[in-house]
Order: structure tokens, then sequence, then C-alpha cells
């Protein structure tokens, strides 16, 4: 195991440079998650680490060592793909072994290492079958135990579960999150779904357009947002957004709403409200906007409400049993604690 450092990493392919000074300590042991949209670099970043894409300037350190100029192999990660990336006409037991062909174990040690692999991924059963002959979650698994059986110092999985449908992608999060408890090697993690980096993370890394926006904990990218970006793309469905005037006493929605906030400002400034649909409820309370029910979406335990407003279609969580009816007229409340201010022009939190 190893803790990784990037520093000042930038990347450009010709005059367009896609990357723009990422800093990040990982710590030994530790569970990152990379997450963002599509071309933000958050894969990029991950093959720079693996020495698959070359660093235009910046340093990437394993350990105490500065990688930049290493070979892949000489690095000490071990990369599991999109795509399983495994040979069809090996057996799950030649697969898993290809990961130490260059290893100077002994044949003893490398059928040991290659037994304690497959009993941790619970594919003992499966080691003489080919790839043909497994699931999808399966096949994943054979990629995963050709990464570990190498004892790496760094884990890298480049959105390694977008291939799998819901019910496995759901099992395979759970399967490498206590793979990791079990193992405790440093892994960094590429996703561009939330919920996976929410639930499998010890920290998040939200990246946009080659920039790193916030690096917390999921509780502190959740609660904490610290800009209107992060806000709207951690969290499902995303954090509705109200305009309004941030003024000395307090907000002044657009919609017509005021209320007192811990934040003041002694010229009047254009803000963003961001309020979470799990924040919004139909009790009385503070009111925060009103509006007419337009679409129910049920989902068992509870109904997402789309609400017309004056500032716009509202997401908002009521009851799954008693939920308004479409064409019902509404209003919103929510504890003031749970409302987020950005700057408009800025988009920062306002703290």
């Amino acid at each position: 195991m190893a803790n990784l450092t990037l520093r000042n990493l930038t990347k450009s392919y010709g005059s367009t440079q896609v990357l723009h000074g990422i800093n990040l300590e990982v710590g030994d042991g530790e569970f990152v998650v990379f997450v963002g949209p599509s071309g933000c670099g958050k894969s990029t970043t991950l093959r720079m680490i693996a020495g698959l894409e070359e660093v235009t300037s910046g340093e990437v350190l394993i350990g105490d060592r500065v990688v930049n100029n290493l070979e892949p192999k000489e690095r000490d990660i071990a990369m599991v793909f999109q795509n399983y990336a495994i040979y069809p006409h090996m057996s799950v037991k030649k697969n898993i072994a290809f990961g130490l062909r260059s290893s100077s174990l002994s044949k003893p040690d490398k059928e040991k290492r290659i037994q304690e692999v497959a009993e941790i991924l619970s594919m003992v059963p499966l080691l003489d079958r080919k790839p043909n002959a497994l699931s999808g979650g399966q096949r994943q698994r054979v990629a995963i135990g050709r990464a570990m059986v190498r004892d790496p110092a760094v884990f890298l999985f480049d959105e390694p579960l977008s291939n799998l449908d819901a019910q496995l992608r759901t099992q395979m999060r759970l399967e490498i999150k206590k793979l990791h408890q079990r193992v405790g090697n440093t892994i960094v993690f590429v996703t561009h779904d939330q919920v996976e980096a929410m639930t499998m993370a010890d920290r998040i890394v939200i990246m946009k357009d080659g920039h790193i926006q916030q690096v917390g904990t999921p509780a502190e990218v959740y609660h904490m947002p610290e800009n209107a970006f992060v806000a709207q793309f951690i969290g499902a469905p995303s954090m509705n957004m109200l305009s309004g005037t941030l003024t000395v006493d307090g907000v002044a929605l657009d919609a017509g709403t005021r209320f007192q906030t811990s934040q003041t400002s002694g010229t009047p400034q254009d803000v963003m409200v961001g309020v979470r649909p799990d924040d919004l409820t139909l009790e009385a309370g503070n009111p925060v906007v009103s509006g007419i029910v337009t679409v129910r979406e049920p989902l068992g335990h509870e109904t997402l409400i789309y609400v017309d407003t004056p500032s716009g279609e509202i997401i908002a969580k009521a009851s799954g049993k008693t939920p308004p009816e479409v064409g019902a007229h509404v209003t919103l409340s929510a504890d003031l604690e749970n409302l987020h201010v950005f700057d408009a022009e800025t988009g920062l939190a306002l703290r």
C-alpha cells in the first residue's frame, strides 16, 4: 500500500489544455472517487496516474517516488477497466494468473496467491470456467482478481460498473466496498455516477472542465457544497435553485418570499438559494415557495412532486401514501438551516 500525490498536474493536447493544475493527496489505504460529467478530465487524470497518458507538467508520486517517467508496469499499480479486458480463450484461473506473468514468485506461491484471491472474491467454484460462461458481475470480479493477485500499492478503477445492469451495479458496489475494507489497499475510482461516489468513497473529488471543484467526504460535499455546481451535481434529484437578492435583512426571493439567513449584505447582492427536494415539506413552517403540482412520480415510500412556481419548476418529496393531486396548489416550506446561498455571478457558496 502507498499514498498517492498529484502536484500541479496538467495535460494538454496540442494547444488545448484539458487539465489545469490538479493538486491532490490520497492517503495510504484511502478510497477516493473521482466524479464529474463527461469530459471533465477524471479518466485522463486516472490514466496519467497509471502511466497510460503522458504528463504535460506537474508530478505524480506513488509513495515517495516520482513516477512520471516510469512505465506502467514499474509503478506498482493495477488497473481495472470499464470493458473487463479479460481473455475469452482462458479460464478464470488463467486470467487471474495473467496478473502474475512477470512476477518472481515461485509456482507454488503463485498458486497460493491465486487461491487466496479466488476465495476473497468467492470465485473458487468458477476457476475452470471460460468467460463466456460467466455473468457480467462475475467477469468484472475476474478483472478485479487479476489486479488483486499482484497486491499493488494502488488500485485504479475506470468506470468498472457502467456496463452492468442496475441490480448488478448495486451488488458490485457492495462487493468492492467490502473488498476495500478487507484488504485495505489505496483505491482511486472513476465514475460519472454520483450515487456510486456517495456510497463507496472515503472522500470524493468532484471535477468540472479540468478543475477540481471540491474534495471532501460524502457528507461534506452533500451538506456543505462549495459552489452551485457541486450542490446540483451531488444529490438525486438535483438541488432546486431559486433566484433572489441578499440584503442586510436576509434574502428576498424573486418569487416574493422573504426570510432571514445567517448571510447578510449591506449592498444588495444577486444570489441563488439552493434547497434540496428532501428538505422541502408540505407541512406548515417557513414558507419558501408556492405553486401548482404538475407531475407526480411515485417511488413507493415517497412521491416526487414537480411544482410549477414563479421561480420555475421545483422538485419536492411528499408522502408515498397521500401525495397531493396533480393540479393542487401547494406551499413548500423548509428549515432555514437547510437553505444554501450562492453568489449568482461566481456560483460560490456564501458562508
